[in-house]
């Protein structure tokens, strides 16, 4: 992972799941990292494990749903390594469940959270990439917005946003910013316990015990994205468990 060695990279939804084996994975091909989450306990516990096998690493508590936050994790990584080459945004939260159930609340939250989080990460770090003249963005969606099923139309619906999000940044972004957007399928994550219909959560529960892939399988995505030369912007990655249809 040559082309990973000394780069900045900022995590948000750093401290389990996919943003740790994504800060896990990238620590080893030699990035200085700078850790963001809401759960400080957890993030301490990851930074301190990489500085410990030899990596560099820092964190900050961060809220995706508060731009301040945000604007805050890219003024730590320019403070701490003068510069930040990549940020990627990886928050993100599924309040799954049917139309019926009217969760408005799950439904705004998802919406902050996936989408405004998103958002509020470009404001932050894109001024920081043009000064620079260099800057990759890496957002993490998923499968769910590729092929939309009962009870996860709003968590899909947010995913797509920050599809079309993406592919907009992308298209002005010039030749000096990368955008990259991955889509997991079936991860063995915490994702179906966050499932606010108890039949639902019982069903995705179990569907991750039969074909879940490990966190890891998207951090090798991930970096396979980062380590590309400058002039080569890899844009779309569709990674999910080979028995998932």
């Amino acid at each position: 992972m040559s082309g990973i060695k000394g780069k900045v990279i900022a995590i948000t939804g750093a401290s389990s799941g996919i943003g740790e084996a994504t800060a896990l994975r990238l620590a080893e091909g030699g990035a200085k990292l700078v850790l963001a989450a809401r759960r400080s306990d957890r993030l301490d516990a990851l930074a301190s494990r990489i500085n410990e096998a030899g990596g560099e690493a820092s964190c900050i508590r961060t809220d995706v749903r508060r731009h301040e936050d945000l604007s805050s994790l890219v003024a730590l990584a320019r403070e701490r390594y003068g510069r930040l080459d990549v940020l990627v945004g990886n928050a993100g939260v599924g309040l799954v469940s049917r139309f019926d159930d009217l969760r408005v609340e799950d439904w705004d939250t998802m919406i902050d959270v996936n989408i405004k989080g998103v958002l509020y990460g470009i404001a932050a770090a894109l001024p920081v990439f043009r000064e620079q003249g260099a800057g990759q963005f890496v957002h993490t969606l998923s499968v769910a917005g590729l092929s939309i099923t009962p009870s996860l139309a709003v968590y899909a619906g947010t995913k797509n946003a920050v599809r079309a999000i993406s592919e907009g940044l992308r298209q002005e972004a010039g030749d000096s910013v990368r955008v990259t957007t991955v889509s997991p399928g079936f991860i063995s994550t915490d994702f179906a316990e966050a499932a606010t219909d108890p039949e639902l959560r019982a069903q995705l529960l179990a569907r991750r015990e039969e074909i879940a892939i490990a966190p890891d399988a998207i951090a090798r995505a991930i970096a396979f994205a980062i380590e590309q030369p400058a002039d080569v912007d890899v844009n779309d990655i569709v990674v999910r468990p080979t028995a998932q249809a």
